[in-house]
């Protein structure tokens, strides 16, 4: 019996043993790049190639990245656009910062934004050169035929996420060009996000997430403006794509221009909204340093964040779109559900949505007001009205 009894147990605290010894590993697994949108800032739509846009500015970014509360958000990337790289290729054929803007050097202001607790991302293009601006007849030096050098310099400064345009891309085929960027980041050994940003011309959304490219996140339209028409228009391609998002996938509607002026609040309120419900990268386009109260205060709402970042991963999903008021519903990782209800019109409307229409079964619940952070119980019906350009976002749980 004595003998039985030990048997029994070396049987049953094998697999325990096994499973503790198998602990560290996972424990130390890196977590998965892009697991959730990617957030932070990136310059272009506050300044786009104006003398402003330098060192001094982009460090006073991560500054204020920090001292507004923006990177304890989840605000973590501070990215560069077009115009920091030298006109010339050095004459190993390696790109230089430009010296005007950037004297200290790409590597230098990494390292000083990673010293703030955050990550920092540059700018190429898959072409012969980059997008803008144009000088001699020549733009800044593109990445096409150059990936592994280029890549190897990103690597070597600290270059934590690569925006990478379709400017004058030769006529190559799309997939050969990311795909060869895509393959030199891998080989440097370094987790760098890759956005592809080739505006959707060749419907990134049905390879850029995949192998061989395999990137983050790929722009689904062409550039965002500062107006509401334009606005509309980009959240109008993209919502239609949430079945080709997934955690470590987005599609990506560019840029937020929250801020920047040529909205009203209201707007700037559901434009935000609209991107956290279609779970889209949250890229702060305008510039810290003179942001209006109001305008932080939209970035800085925490529970529409939170939607964005439901590590879920789903993107919302339209389930009406009728007389210009939209209902979009995405499921959230705790068994709750994100509702927006938007009002694209230039007049005010009434809206009714029945539970039925986002999914939910006969019962009691709970809606959180994401905006005026309220609760009410009820049987998850929502009726609103709603002004201009407005829109309600509610987070609904059984009760």
């Amino acid at each position: 019996m004595k003998r039985l009894n030990l048997l029994v147990a070396r049987f049953v605290l094998l697999p325990v043993l096994l499973l503790g010894l198998s602990l560290p590993a996972a424990a130390s697994a890196p977590a998965r790049l892009g697991a959730v949108p990617q957030m932070g800032f990136n310059n272009w739509n506050s300044t786009h190639c104006r003398d402003e846009f330098n060192e001094q500015m982009i460090r006073g970014i991560a500054d204020k990245m920090v001292s507004l509360g923006l990177r304890d958000a989840g605000y973590r990337y501070v990215n560069i656009d077009d115009c920091w790289a030298n006109w010339q290729r050095d004459k190993n054929g390696k790109l230089q910062a430009n010296p005007r803007r950037f004297p200290s050097g790409i590597k230098a202001l990494a390292d000083y934004i990673h010293s703030r607790g955050l990550k920092f991302g540059v700018y190429s293009s898959a072409g012969t050169s980059t997008c803008e601006p144009l000088q001699e007849n020549r733009g800044f030096p593109g990445g096409l035929g150059h990936e592994q050098e280029d890549a190897a310099s990103f690597a070597a400064w600290g270059v934590d996420y690569l925006k990478y345009d379709n400017c004058n891309n030769q006529k190559i085929a799309a997939l050969q060009r990311y795909t060869a960027m895509a393959k030199a980041l891998r080989a440097t050994g370094r987790p760098i996000f890759f956005s592809v940003c080739e505006w959707g011309e060749n419907k990134p959304w049905l390879w850029a997430g995949k192998p061989p490219v395999d990137a983050q996140s790929w722009r689904t339209t062409g550039d965002i403006s500062d107006n509401y028409a334009s606005m509309l228009k980009v959240f109008k391609q993209n919502v239609l794509l949430d079945r080709y998002a997934s955690p470590g996938h987005w599609n990506d509607p560019d840029m937020l221009e929250v801020g920047n002026g040529g909205m009203t609040d209201v707007e700037y309120r559901s434009h935000f909204s609209l991107w956290s419900i279609m779970a889209a990268p949250l890229l702060i386009g305008t510039d810290l340093r003179t942001i209006k109260p109001e305008a932080l205060k939209i970035l800085l709402n925490k529970e529409v964040i939170a939607v964005d970042q439901d590590p879920l991963g789903v993107q919302g999903h339209q389930v009406r779109d009728a007389n210009g008021i939209h209902v979009i519903v995405k499921p959230l990782k705790d068994g709750s559900r994100a509702v927006l209800v938007f009002n694209e019109a230039d007049g005010a409307q009434d809206v009714e949505v029945a539970p039925a229409e986002i999914g939910l079964k006969p019962g009691r619940y709970r809606l959180r007001d994401l905006w005026l952070h309220s609760d009410r119980n009820g049987d998850g019906s929502i009726s609103v009205k709603l002004q201009p350009h407005a829109s309600v976002m509610y987070r609904i749980r059984a009760v």
